[in-house]
Order: structure tokens, then C-alpha cells, then sequence
């Protein structure tokens, strides 16, 4: 690899890394060189700590490099980047996904331009239709089809990173979910801010099960379908109808839940109660069998008590729960939530701890079931692919990348499938 390439850095959700490969490829046509650039996250405080943690590395591990930092946190706080010795220049999430910004750097050096560049992202009316024909690994590709939130959960800072939602059209989706095909992708997952949304802002305003439908009847050589995270409480009647009769889609929905119990959902403004998460659950089932579900789920919320924590942790049964993101909160400057009662730290810790067992419990009950059956596994490199239910499994021998194969699993290790 040429060692003046520049470096990238990326943190965060699978959104970052789609656009940090648009970012490759754009640094790239423009000649970039000597450059590191660090797409930040800005999710939690934590994140953005992270962050700050990352440059000061970069920096020691590339002392002469030009440091550039973009991303949600470069969005929603420049000037804890700009204050930063290490940084040389800030760049927001528009700034980021823009050419014309990647062309006008090296010379923008030479000139030494300010060193903050975050329009406002609240002005932003258009998606950015960066078509990355191959990002992911060999076998399964990321496509983009919306950004940002229309919606104000208290707890989260996104919307001031990402704007409002915005939706890419349906017709470029499907042209570019074509030639991933035909570059030989056999799995595409469908990414975005808040994926629900998407449509709203569009003629006719569609739903996202519309798009998905649109997808495997104009992709018909597409083999498998992916949808990451989702609102449930926004989900449907196309998107249930797909989930009921389109196998291509994979029987696997990760959920946006946040919480279990009423009035902690009611003070993170949350749109649906703990009775919509269970009834989607088991109509989702009912539909499909074998669907599994992943959830995020905030351990710790302000004025959260016992008997709030418990409802949460019900929910990973009553839901039935595989694949758990547990989130310790942690306040976000500039969100209601952060001027809330906070829990102590201990005991955020704590109830976060159990909320993992109890996934690492689910993960387990759920690949028991597994073994003894067939399943369809995408290779994701030669000694480990994912069911359509996405839990890994793993191989004693080498088989080929990118393929779907038909394996009898053998056990389980308490994480992964053997076959």
C-alpha cells in the first residue's frame, strides 16, 4: 500500500463506515495524500471520548500527516476538535460526502484555510447519493438509503449530527442493489439513520416495505436481503407482507426499544409502549418462525429505578430477544434527558451487566436450538459465514468466500455454531 494513501479511521455505526468508503473513494479521485481522517461518533459521551482517545494516537502514530476529523461528534461539537492540538482541520457530515470539498483540500493546505468547516446540518434537504458499489466484505454490501431524523428522543444527539431525514429514491436504490449483484454480492443490507422514515420526504411518500417489495420484484438474482436497525412502532403493511411471504428477506429485524417500562419510554419520548414491542414481536413470529430479533437497549436512563429496569429486562423474554446492544446511559450536552435525575454510575453499571447476561443467556438458548438443523450460510470469509438468522458459524476447513452454502450444524460454543 502507498504509505502517503491517507488513513481512515472510523467509529461508530455501519453508516460511518459506508461513508468513510465514500470518503475513500472520493480522497482518492482528488489525489489526497499525507492525510488521516477520523470519522467520529457522537452517540454517547463515551463515544466522543473515544474520539478524543483516537486522535491523540493517530497523531503520535502519524506525526507529519495532515489530521482531519469529520463525522457525528465533528458535527455536533467543533469546537472540542478545533481546541485540539492534533486536529488540523474539522469537517461536518455534509462537508464530508461533498467532492468538491476533497478536490479543494490539497491546495486548501498549502493555504492554510480556517480550520473549522460545519455548515448547518438543520439546511440540509438532500441525501447524498454516493453509490459504493462494494462496500462490506466480499460477500455482503451496505446500501444507503436515508439519513437523519425527523424524530426528538431526549436522550439522543443524532439528529444534530445527521439533520433531518432524507431519503434516497427508490429508483436509485434499486440500480445500484443491480450492480452489486452483478459485481457478485449475494447479500445487500439496506442502511440508514432511522430506516422507518424512510420515504416521507419523497412524491407519494412511500413506505419502506414498499421499497423492500420493489427490490426483490426488480432484483429478482438478488439472494438474500437485509434490513438493520428498525422502529418497530413504524413498521408496515408491506413490510409485514414481506416478512410473511418473501424468504429472500432474512428473518432477522434489530430493533430500536430503548426501554421496557412505560413511563421511562414516555421520558426518552419515545412513540410506542411496551405492549406495541411485544405485539410486533409476536406477530413477526407469527408471520415467520424463524425470525430472530436484536434490540438496543439503554441500562440507566434518568429516574430509572428498579422496577423501570426490571420491565427492560422482562422484555428480552417476552420479546424474545437474541442479539442485545445494551447502551449504559451516559448524559449528551444538549439533550433533555442530560438535565433529568441521572442514576448513579454504579448502578448504571450494574443493571447494564445484567441486561448482558441475560442476552449472552438468549444467544445461548438460541444456538442450542440450532444444532441438529440445516441451514444457509453466507460466507464471510473461508472459515466463517452467517445464518440467515445472522448468528455466526464457524469451519474446521476452508470453504469459498462470498458463496451460500447448505451445512448440518454440529454444536455450539456459547457464541458461534460449528458446522
Amino acid at each position: 500500500m502507498d504509505a502517503k494513501a491517507p488513513v481512515f479511521h472510523t467509529l461508530g455505526c455501519r453508516l460511518n463506515a459506508y461513508e468513510t468508503e465514500a470518503m475513500r473513494e472520493m480522497t482518492a479521485a482528488a489525489g489526497l495524500q499525507d492525510a488521516v481522517i477520523v470519522n467520529t461518533c457522537a452517540v454517547t459521551a463515551e463515544a466522543v471520548r473515544k474520539a478524543r482517545q483516537e486522535i491523540r494516537k493517530l497523531r503520535r502514530d502519524n506525526p507529519t500527516a495532515r489530521l482531519i476529523v469529520t463525522g457525528c461528534a465533528a458535527q455536533t461539537e467543533p469546537q472540542t476538535f478545533e481546541m485540539m492540538d492534533e486536529v488540523d482541520l474539522v469537517l461536518g457530515n455534509t462537508e464530508k460526502m461533498n467532492p468538491e470539498t476533497w478536490t479543494r483540500l490539497p491546495a486548501d493546505f498549502i493555504g492554510e484555510t480556517e480550520k473549522v468547516r460545519v455548515d448547518d446540518i438543520m439546511s440540509v434537504r438532500e441525501t447524498a447519493e454516493h453509490l459504493i458499489d462494494g462496500f462490506g466484505t466480499r460477500s455482503r454490501a451496505y446500501v444507503q438509503i436515508q439519513n437523519g431524523c425527523d424524530h426528538r428522543c431526549t436522550f439522543c444527539i443524532i439528529p444534530f449530527g445527521r439533520g433531518n431525514s432524507r431519503s434516497v429514491a427508490a429508483g436509485v436504490v434499486v440500480d445500484q442493489i443491480k450492480r452489486l449483484v452483478d459485481r457478485g454480492y449475494n447479500e445487500v443490507v439496506l442502511t440508514g439513520v432511522d430506516l422507518t422514515s424512510w420515504g416521507a420526504d419523497l412524491p407519494g411518500e412511500p413506505k419502506l416495505g414498499d421499497l423492500v417489495m420493489r427490490i426483490l420484484r426488480l432484483v429478482p438474482d438478488l439472494p438474500r436481503l437485509r434490513i438493520s436497525s428498525i422502529d418497530s412502532i413504524e413498521v408496515d403493511e408491506n413490510l409485514m407482507q414481506a416478512i410473511a411471504t418473501e424468504p429472500r428477506l432474512m428473518p432477522h429485524l434489530h430493533l430500536s426499544l430503548q426501554h421496557g417500562d412505560n413511563l421511562i419510554l414516555k421520558r426518552m419520548k419515545r412513540r410506542h409502549l411496551r405492549d406495541d414491542a411485544i405485539a410486533f414481536c409476536d406477530e413477526a413470529k407469527r408471520l415467520r418462525p424463524d425470525m430472530t430479533f436484536g434490540a438496543d437497549i439503554i441500562a440507566g436512563f434518568p429516574t430509572e429505578t428498579e422496577a423501570h429496569f426490571e420491565n427492560s429486562l422482562r422484555l428480552v423474554s417476552e420479546c424474545d430477544l437474541t442479539w442485545l446492544h445494551v447502551f449504559p446511559y451516559s448524559p449528551r450536552q444538549g439533550t433533555p434527558a442530560a438535565r433529568m435525575p441521572q442514576v448513579d454510575g454504579a448502578t448504571i453499571k450494574a443493571r447494564a451487566k445484567r441486561l448482558r447476561v441475560a442476552g449472552e443467556a438468549a444467544v445461548s438458548a438460541h444456538l442450542w436450538k440450532q444444532v441438529g438443523q440445516i441451514h444457509n450460510i453466507l460466507m464471510e470469509n473461508p472459515r466463517m459465514g452467517r445464518t440467515e438468522q445472522f448468528a455466526e458459524v464457524v469451519f474446521d476447513r476452508d470453504r469459498p468466500e462470498g458463496h451460500i452454502i447448505s451445512v448440518h450444524i454440529t454444536g455450539q460454543d456459547g457464541r458461534q455454531l460449528l458446522a
